[in-house]
């Protein structure tokens, strides 16, 4: 099976000072949750000293195996690849994407590619086509031919990150009967297509150096979040590894709302005593809390130490303002240590959802993982 290798150099142990542990996480500060409406809350702020840690800069790699060894030195070559190790009832949810490469054709228009893969690259598919037949029927047509040329079955869902292409993706899956989501979870998708902007598309006799993105990806303004995803009170926490990936196991063995990553696949190597960021969030309804968020595929949580606010960002394109606290030195030392930290490890990060910040359980967890966005 084809892999995708993330690999940032171990990361090294934060150093934290003597504090009283909340739970089992490793608290950094604790906050209420307001309204923008109101005032500004009083923290109850503990300092916290995380040093930098080095960490190289992250390196993808990829090995295609296609039938013809001659095929992967051709950048002009489309790919089809079934793991033929893998049950094809088994791939519920593609990624996919479909959009203009920075690659002319001979008429001296930019090139379109319809790339799929699953999260566990068992899957592998990756077409051209011209930008004169770009539409809903062209997708549908290609995703039927996806399923028919390797024998699978439509996917149940495929996740999508680009908002400009939401109504031909929803168009062609809803005839289909597929469940479009958006979503920028499409993680193996876009470490993929970093990689193949490096080893194809640059090679490609057509490349364009220089061009950029026809289709951005959006960073709206914030918005205030809506009034049932709001907590009661939120703490900046962290977790060694171990724990988190105990937490990871229990959405399966107790039911727990939330979604995981694969780290093995992606790649990402960390020692088990490295300490991970997240945000530990505690309500008094917490299990519905939880069940609403996890219909919004959670994707990254960042700081925004200049307005003193936590930006939670769902699906493709939204964001809320999460929470806000009380501006000052000590507190934006902390936010700015959190931040740190969540660069520290390469992106990843969580967010937990419990009964009480003194609670040993989560009633939800969402393993995150911050990526840039693709070149392409």
């Amino acid at each position: 099976m084809a892999a995708l290798s993330f690999n940032p150099s171990r990361i090294r142990q934060p150093l934290l000072q003597t504090h009283k542990p909340i739970s089992n996480f490793t608290c950094l500060t604790e906050f209420s949750f307001q309204s923008l409406l109101s005032k500004s809350p009083k923290a109850k702020l503990k300092s916290l000293h995380i040093p930098s840690c080095s960490v190289s800069e992250a390196s993808i790699s990829s090995t295609l195996e296609t039938e013809e060894g001659e095929e992967d030195d051709d950048p002009t070559a489309e790919l089809v690849y079934l793991d033929p190790e893998i049950d094809p009832q088994s791939i519920t949810e593609w990624e996919l994407d479909f959009c203009s490469r920075p690659i002319l054709d001979i008429r001296g228009k930019k090139l379109w590619e319809l790339v799929v893969c699953d999260t566990t690259l068992s899957l592998q598919y990756t077409k051209y086509f011209p930008n004169n037949v770009i539409n809903s029927i062209t997708l549908k047509d290609a995703l039927v031919s996806i399923s028919d040329d390797l024998g699978l079955p439509l996917p149940d869902k495929i996740r999508f990150f680009r908002s400009q292409m939401q109504t031909i993706i929803t168009r062609a899956c809803n005839e289909l009967g597929i469940k479009p989501v958006p979503s920028k979870r499409c993680l193996s998708l876009v470490l993929w297509l970093e990689d193949r902007y490096e080893t194809v598309y640059t090679r490609h006799p057509g490349f364009q150096k220089g061009a950029k993105p026809l289709l951005a990806l959006d960073n709206p303004f914030p918005m205030e979040l809506p009034e049932n995803l709001y907590g009661e009170k939120w703490a900046f926490v962290q977790l060694p590894i171990s724990a988190v990936r105990e937490e990871v196991s229990n959405l399966e063995t107790r039911l727990v709302f939330g979604a995981s990553l694969d780290l093995d696949l992606l790649g990402i190597e960390i020692e088990d005593n490295t300490l991970i960021p997240g945000l530990a969030v505690a309500s008094s309804r917490a299990k519905p809390l939880a069940a609403w968020m996890n219909g919004l595929e959670v994707c990254s949580i960042e700081v925004d130490v200049a307005k003193a606010s936590l930006i939670l960002s769902v699906g493709i394109s939204t964001r809320y303002i999460y929470a806000i606290y009380k501006k000052n030195p000590v507190s934006t030392s902390e936010a700015e240590a959190w931040e740190a930290a969540k660069k520290a490890c390469g992106g990843l990060h969580f967010l937990a959802i419990q009964n009480d910040l003194n609670s040993d359980d989560c009633v939800g967890f969402w393993l995150l993982l911050d990526l840039p966005p693709p070149p392409v």
